[in-house]
């Protein structure tokens, strides 16, 4: 296995683009053109959405559905805020909602030493040490369908700073793997495309960053759920 030298894990890898990581929604096309105030439509997490909202849920759009979910997306930055139940305003509530304790349903294992969480349901990743939350949560995105994170327990066994992908030619900044080519690392783009991954743990840059000075190797990792959409 290859030892990155102190030198080059002195350097740090570039920061994402301005703008990389804003919060825009995937919204119907004719919608986006004719800019509508508040759409009509349902989105495809339209009951996860109304029931996060205390809204009736029947997964049906109405005007009071658009005027709960404008607000939650204007109050959280999604653009464009047109009442649409689309994947950024949900992923957006799984976070909210886990800020405060994200192991509430004790789906991650609790153990005296370090375990990195990998939640694929609400695609959210956080670090905890017995009960306490050290990292995170964080939005993450998962493997897509025919290349799936891989569920169990795994080790981080190798890292690498400012590693690039020989298979797919891409940087992986940060990267830390835990199950053959399967690792948590940046990228420099959305991590809230409705296309999962290639079966790694996307990041923000700077999220990936803050996850590098808390996990090292030998830490383990616990994957579980499955991934909406897939």
């Amino acid at each position: 296995m290859y030892t990155p030298t102190a030198a080059e894990d002195a350097v740090e890898p570039r920061d994402a683009a301005e703008g990389t990581y804003a919060l825009v929604e995937y919204v119907p096309l004719d919608e986006v053109m004719t800019r509508v105030a508040c759409s009509k439509r349902a989105g495809p997490y339209q009951r996860a959405v109304e029931r996060w909202l205390k809204l009736t849920v029947d997964g049906k759009q109405s005007a009071a559905d658009c005027k709960a979910i404008r607000a939650f997306q204007r109050q959280q930055g999604i653009e464009p805020a047109i009442g649409f139940a689309g994947p950024v305003t949900w992923a957006r509530m799984q976070l909210v909602a886990a800020r405060k304790n994200p192991n509430a349903k004790k789906k991650c294992p609790v153990r005296t030493h370090r375990v990195a969480c990998v939640d694929l349901n609400r695609q959210l990743t956080w670090v905890q040490k017995g009960t306490k939350v050290v990292f995170g949560p964080v939005s993450m995105r998962s493997g897509r369908a025919v290349h799936p994170t891989r569920k169990g327990w795994h080790t981080v066994y190798w890292r690498h700073k400012n590693h690039v992908s020989t298979l797919y030619n891409a940087p992986m900044p940060y990267a830390q793997f835990f199950d053959g080519g399967q690792a948590f690392h940046a990228v420099y783009d959305s991590i809230h495309t409705t296309i999962g991954s290639m079966g790694c743990v996307n990041l923000t840059v700077g999220d990936a960053r803050r996850l590098w000075d808390v996990l090292k190797q030998g830490d383990r990792v616990y994957v579980w759920g499955h991934r909406p959409g897939t």
